[in-house]
């Protein structure tokens, strides 16, 4: 709120990321443990939209199943079990915390997810967002990296009226096959075209809420592209498409517009720089403590202390910056001119003598080898080119333009 008060947010645009905090654990202290997978946030939606959509194609409903809860198997830290197994690059593997964070223009955090290191930016971003929503409802460009791109975070975001700005995501297609760009849709027929102008019609929408188009596995045997098209032993390919997908689109449609590109510029001077002071300046690699909820307790204290500071250095600056500036550059330009009258004084004080009488008076002593004059004459000349540059570059700052006015035969 103190932030808030004297203007130094700016929330036009709200920078999200994740980065991940070495837990306080022992790598190789852990058991294989059976959880419950937990539900998609929005599942339910996510389950009205493909009903629709089927009966839009002339599809019956799906049979509802008494469904089971999915169960997966990891591994639990047996000293920290709130840390997640998070695999840092491709051989290092440590149970680590991820928090996702949010700032806006001018580097001050406004929120922050912590989770398990093995949870999904996607998954945690919902917690996130809903904080956001309700607190900072003047945010209108929401930036975010390629793990944010999923078709139901872009349906959100689009439907709140805010505008995400994510990057190009490369297709994760098998090398030496056609990518999914390579399959033209088209929207009136609700069909695929694929590289041999051939049609893939829908089919059906699966539970997971993906509509899947097939060709017809009579002309794909003859084809002479199937090498590049398809594995199947049936010869038959499917494309899917989410139900969401024109989110998606719009989402593409966003990215190259004017300006996006250059918003997005800004994660590296924003989001990122927070990551990077926190990390090298305040000790955010690691955490010494235990447990989800001091965890959450340390990065409180850690990012206020950073707003604080950021706070308490931008109100100085107005106070007192100008008038510092001013001080600093008048000590400058003084100490300037000093050097250069003597630096005229030496010229006219040596005028006519020897190189070598000139050295041994600066030096105090006799000089075993007499210098070359063309050395003292270049470095006179490149003092004098100084002097000229700093001339020209002082009289174009609007605001001291004549308050120091050196004599033309100065320069």
């Amino acid at each position: 709120s103190e932030v808030a008060a004297n203007g130094f947010l700016d929330t036009e645009s709200l920078f999200i990321d994740g980065t991940h905090i070495k837990a306080s654990a022992n790598s190789h202290k852990y058991q294989n443990e059976v959880i419950r997978k937990e539900a998609r946030s929005y599942e339910k939606e996510l389950q009205e939209e493909i009903k629709r959509d089927r009966q839009e194609h002339g599809k019956k409903p799906l049979k509802e199943k008494e469904k089971e809860p999915e169960m997966i198997t990891q591994k639990i830290s047996t000293t920290d079990p709130d840390s997640g197994w998070f695999h840092k690059g491709e051989h290092k593997q440590v149970f680590a915390y991820a928090a996702n964070t949010c700032c806006d223009k001018n580097n001050y955090v406004l929120d922050f997810e912590v989770t398990a290191g093995n949870v999904h930016d996607s998954v945690s971003f919902w917690h996130l967002y809903r904080r956001l929503r309700q607190n900072w409802k003047y945010g209108i460009y929401y930036v975010m990296d390629a793990g944010y791109k999923i078709p139901s975070i872009a349906r959100q975001l689009i439907k709140d009226g805010k505008t995400p700005v994510m990057p190009y995501k490369r297709p994760m297609t098998q090398a030496g096959f056609f990518k999914k760009y390579d399959f033209v849709y088209d929207e009136f027929f609700d069909c695929y075209l694929c590289p041999d102008h051939k049609v893939l019609h829908y089919t059906t929408t699966n539970r997971e809420g993906y509509r899947e188009y097939k060709s017809d596995w009579l002309i794909c045997q003859s084809c002479p592209h199937r090498d590049r098209c398809t594995n199947s032993k049936d010869s038959v390919k499917v494309i899917t498409r989410h139900v969401w997908e024109n989110y998606m689109e719009q989402v593409e449609e966003i990215r190259h517009t004017i300006g996006m590109k250059e918003r997005y510029k800004q994660r590296k001077e924003t989001i990122e720089r927070v990551f990077a002071d926190a990390k090298e300046k305040h000790g955010m690699r690691y955490t010494q403590y235990r447990g989800l909820a001091k965890i959450k307790m340390e990065l409180n204290l850690l990012f206020g202390c950073m707003n604080l500071k950021k706070l308490a250095i931008w109100k100085w600056r107005i106070k007192w910056g100008a008038k510092y500036r001013s001080s600093s550059l008048q000590f400058f330009c003084s100490s300037i001119k000093f050097k250069f009258e003597n630096w005229k004084w030496v010229k006219k004080r040596f005028a006519g003598m020897t190189s070598r009488t000139v050295l041994s008076t600066v030096c105090g002593g006799r000089i075993s080898a007499p210098p070359s004059m063309l050395l003292i004459n270049n470095l006179t000349n490149c003092v004098d080119r100084q002097i000229i540059l700093f001339s020209k570059v002082f009289h174009r700052i609007p605001c001291l333009k004549g308050a120091y006015n050196f004599p033309v035969s100065f320069f």
